[in-house]
């Protein structure tokens, strides 16, 4: 993936943060291991592999290096997010399935080959479009190219969280057996309002925290340079 790339992952303390990073590194390798480790990658007998990630949307990549230069995180503070606690706060939903389309998707590309679909509403969108407006396009706000690009990137993808990255194809009767997988966790992907203590189920999280990623690299060296708290 040229560039960096800005990601947005739950609070290390809402309970999703735990429960996604279980499925990504533990639950799914060990109950779909044809699929989630790369045949032609390398791989040992415990389930390990360089594919592993944590919990995160991408907000936009291919950020040049020679943006940010010597002081990635000066860079990722002068991005205008908006704060968790204003009214435009941070607030990240999952897709509720239908019976026309499901949270749980997978296209034929190996850093989305199964994801959990997030909902692209406004506050995605601001996060998303100054992201790519300071990253990518040159803008101060999200202006005429960064409008185009939105477009472009809800029709192609949009919004989401991987759970797999592979190169090996995940049919429908599989991605009902990993949507179950995913809710047994605790993640709700029916359209509740918000998770509850309660129902030990959540559909999203509030706040998060930004990482600068260079993800020109190995998968297996995808470490922030910069991080920043929403």
């Amino acid at each position: 993936m040229p560039g960096s790339s800005l990601w947005l992952l739950p609070p290390k303390s809402h309970p999703l943060h735990a429960i996604l990073s279980a499925l990504i590194t533990k639950t799914l390798p060990s109950q779909f291991p044809d699929i989630t480790l790369n045949p032609s990658s390398n791989r040992d007998p415990h389930g390990m592999d360089s594919t592993f990630f944590p919990p995160h949307m991408t907000l936009t990549s291919g950020i040049s290096p020679y943006l940010y230069g010597s002081d990635p995180q000066a860079f990722l503070d002068s991005i205008p997010f908006p704060a968790a606690n204003s009214s435009d706060g941070v607030k990240v939903r999952f897709f509720p399935s239908t019976s026309e389309n499901t949270s749980i998707q997978s296209q034929e590309t190996f850093f989305r080959r199964c994801f959990i679909k997030v909902v692209l509403d406004n506050t995605v969108r601001q996060l998303a479009g100054i992201a790519r407006a300071r990253g990518v396009n040159g803008e101060d706000d999200i202006g005429p190219k960064t409008e185009e690009w939105l477009v472009q990137w809800q029709r192609e993808f949009g919004p989401h969280v991987s759970l797999i990255y592979g190169d090996v194809p995940i049919n429908d009767e599989i991605l009902l057996r990993i949507s179950d997988v995913v809710e047994q966790a605790g993640v709700d992907l029916g359209g509740s309002k918000s998770g509850t203590e309660s129902s030990k189920t959540y559909n999203g999280w509030d706040g998060g925290i930004v990482w600068l990623v260079p993800t020109d690299r190995p998968v297996n060296e995808w470490k922030p340079i910069a991080i920043r708290e929403l």
